[in-house]
């Protein structure tokens, strides 16, 4: 097979978003056209290869996976918070902590970003810099500041920035805490998910500037907001749909679940809703709202699985389990999970189902609430 350039292979890709209507303006169209994403590659990337492991690839190695690089695929390029593929012989188990996201995704989110040329950009989560680097190419070095928690992952990304002759403000750091320095900012985009919008984000951005985030939970629904700023401090949006995920900014993620409950305690009863509905993307977002501290697990007892969602911090747990004509749910601690999940679901299907869309999203400087519109409404 003879390998195709890069540019070629770029080019294909864009055709590829332009027809699938994701790539949207000829500002960002030309931006990926020159961006060359291998440049943020240079150092390999993680594989999956069964079971949660992970093999390393580059393309020192093998030149022909620059057809890789250009599908439209998220590439893990560290794993465990400290191993790069470079750095990996053989294969790892290990949860993956930083990748290059799909290119589709990036672009879509940048479309969604409403950015023009005369404003300035905070990008929080800068990764391998590919997305920094197409910010950097529509508005110039000066307009964009993005930062990184992890100092290796920054400067690898600096590396690739400056050989591409790309020069933006880079800033190792808590991304939760913005970088006031440089503010105000007219947008913020984030390429981590968060539980909620930290108030500094919203401090940092002008009256009238969007913030643009994924925000999701601990039983893995989420979904990309577009929050406008509002001149008393607060920001008010919706969901924009598709069920975008993202890793979690490391400190959103969920704390250890340590020694697990005796989940043959507590009170049991019928359950109304079996673990079912949590396969439904809104639903499970639904389920979230309801018992914002809750994971879940799957339990295998028995020849039979069992699903446990446990709160951890207020030491609260529904445990589902199959009986001949349902399912039952057995639940201790201080919060009834279960009954929680079930108003909420049964009020969400009260109000037509609405997709995630008609969710609204307002943060202040204390609290997020999250809400529906009815589908009537």
């Amino acid at each position: 097979m003879i390998d195709m350039p890069s540019e070629v292979l770029r080019a294909k890709l864009v055709a590829q978003l332009k027809d699938e209507e994701v790539i949207r303006s000829p500002e960002w169209e030309a931006a990926m056209l020159s961006v060359p994403r291998e440049a943020f590659l240079a150092g390999g990337w993680f594989e999956h290869d069964g079971g949660g492991w992970y093999r390393a690839a580059s393309l020192a190695d093998e030149p022909e996976l620059i057809r890789r690089v250009y599908e439209d695929d998220s590439l893990v390029t560290q794993l465990g918070g400290v191993i790069f593929p470079f750095q990996l012989d053989g294969r790892l188990l290990q949860a993956p902590t930083s990748s290059s996201t799909m290119p589709g995704l990036v672009v879509r989110m940048l479309e969604d970003l409403q950015v023009s040329e005369d404003m300035s950009v905070l990008e929080i989560g800068t990764g391998t810099g590919y997305s920094t680097a197409l910010l950097t190419h529509l508005l110039g070095d000066e307009q964009v500041t993005s930062i990184e928690v992890d100092p290796d992952v920054s400067a690898r990304a600096g590396a690739a920035l400056g050989g591409l002759g790309y020069w933006p403000n880079l800033v190792v750091g808590d991304g939760l805490a913005g970088h006031p320095e440089g503010a105000p900012y007219d947008r913020l985009i984030a390429t981590c998910e968060v539980r909620t919008i930290p108030a500094q984000w919203i401090e940092q951005i002008k009256p009238g500037g969007v913030i643009l985030a994924t925000v999701g939970g601990w039983i893995h629904s989420s979904e990309l907001a577009r929050l406008t700023v509002q001149a008393d401090g607060t920001a008010v949006g919706r969901f924009l749909g598709g069920g975008i995920s993202f890793m979690f900014a490391r400190p959103h993620q969920p704390p250890p679940l340590g020694l697990l409950p005796d989940v043959d305690s507590g009170d049991c009863r019928g359950a109304i809703y079996g673990p079912e509905i949590l396969e439904d993307w809104t639903a499970r977002f639904v389920a979230q709202l309801a018992a914002p501290q809750a994971q879940k697990i799957v339990l295998h007892r028995e020849g039979r699985d069992e699903h446990l969602l446990v709160d951890v911090e207020a030491g609260s747990w529904a445990l589902l389990s199959r009986a001949a004509d349902g399912w039952t749910v057995r639940q201790e601690g201080p919060d009834r999970l279960w009954d929680d999940v079930e108003r909420h679901v049964q009020q969400w299907h009260a109000d037509g189902a609405p997709p995630l869309e008609r969710f609204e999203v307002t943060v202040t400087p204390r609290e997020q609430s999250i809400s529906w519109a009815t589908a009537r409404s």
